[in-house]
């Protein structure tokens, strides 16, 4: 009896993403119904939008990815990527472009805007994988010889062109996840050390020039170390999420009882949500939350492990870590383990853009999953 290419997908993966999900709309329902209520006179104004622009779009696309070969990802990874920048180049565009907080990164075709940037994680983790996959198989054609081909020079000169593009929009944090989640899909692929242990020391060199260059960084990077400083200014926020985390206590004050949320800490449906979550559920609800993304780190880290396409590997890889570094990032700047960012904490905070990129993500995750005989 001949066994079958297609196995099973990771149930347990798909479970906890659910989880997740499910989890993510019961906390935007208490966190967001003041907003709601206050901009547009109900309660559900952004749980709604949440689910029928982010959620369903993104669980109608995941699907899809998911149905569709692998190969054909392959095939068209460059037009992913080249239709991606364009759009970001759009959002400059006067009438197209949306900007907030000085920043355009945003594109308005009407009846629906997005973020172009937050597709960019998603499209360069294809493109790279695909373009690694490709360049390690050919260097390994001809039996005992491996003529190797360059990728060092290359790799600088696709990373200074998405770097080009974040910098413009003034979006480090995006970039800060890209450049991380680049170098492991980098090292994974089989590269020489040295090149990764200069790409790692550039990238250090350059983060500190561009956090520098821009002071709103620098004093991001100060109210880290010491928010009591200026305590109502620039460490303000990290005061206040702190003040939330630590009043939940150990079992939290119950699902819809935060006081932090009622305009005490700024952005609690999305940067700051973790806040809220630690005072309403505690430190038991906010471990649990911490759990499930480890969990989601395993399989996704099983997947790598256990697939023997090159491009899948590296794929898999890409899709994990990007998740999982946004989430500890995002979960991580709300207790001070590490700088504010002002990213989104993947399937919980509130936008369209990042929901959608993740749920496409979780479709080929998962798609990439079938291959793995159980």
């Amino acid at each position: 009896m001949t066994s079958k290419k297609h196995h099973r997908p990771d149930y347990f993966l798909a479970a906890v993403v659910f989880a997740l999900l499910t989890f993510g709309i019961l906390v935007l329902a208490s966190v967001s119904a003041i907003f709601s209520q206050e901009k547009f006179g109900k309660t559900t104004y952004y749980l709604f939008h949440q689910l029928t622009k982010g959620i369903l779009p993104g669980a109608l696309l995941g699907f899809i990815v998911f149905k569709v070969k692998l190969s054909s990802f392959k095939k068209w990874a460059w037009f992913f990527i080249l239709v991606n920048l364009i759009f970001m180049a759009l959002v400059f565009v006067p009438g197209l472009g949306i900007t907030s907080g000085g920043a355009a990164r945003w594109l308005n075709f009407g009846f629906f805007t997005f973020q172009p940037s937050e597709f960019l994680k998603l499209t360069f983790i294809i493109y790279l994988s695909t373009w690694l996959a490709n360049r390690t198989q050919k260097s390994s054609l001809k039996a005992g010889k491996k003529k190797e081909k360059p990728t060092f020079l290359p790799f600088l000169v696709v990373i200074g062109i998405v770097t080009f593009f974040l910098i413009w929009q003034l979006d480090l944090s995006t970039l800060g996840i890209i450049l991380v989640s680049a170098l492991l899909i980098f090292f994974s692929a089989g590269t020489p050390i040295w090149q990764n242990t200069f790409i790692f020391l550039a990238g250090l060199s350059i983060s500190y020039f561009l956090i520098r260059l821009f002071p709103y960084r620098l004093n991001r990077i100060l109210v880290w170390l010491n928010y009591i400083k200026d305590p109502m200014g620039i460490g303000y926020q990290l005061k206040q999420a702190m003040i939330a985390v630590g009043s939940g206590g150990i079992f939290g004050l119950g699902l819809g009882m935060s006081s932090q949320k009622w305009g005490f800490v700024p952005q609690t449906m999305s940067d700051s949500i973790f806040a809220i979550i630690a005072e309403e559920m505690g430190f038991i609800g906010s471990s649990l939350l911490v759990i499930a993304f480890l969990f989601f780190l395993w399989r996704g880290f099983r997947i790598f492990k256990k697939t023997s396409d090159k491009f899948s590997q590296l794929f898999a890889l890409g899709i994990t870590s990007w998740i999982c570094i946004q989430a500890f990032i995002n979960m991580g700047a709300m207790i001070g383990v590490v700088p504010l960012t002002g990213i989104p904490l993947p399937f919980i905070s509130y936008g369209g853009s990042h929901i959608v990129t993740e749920l496409i993500g979780i479709g080929l995750l998962l798609n990439i999953s079938k291959s793995i005989k159980k």
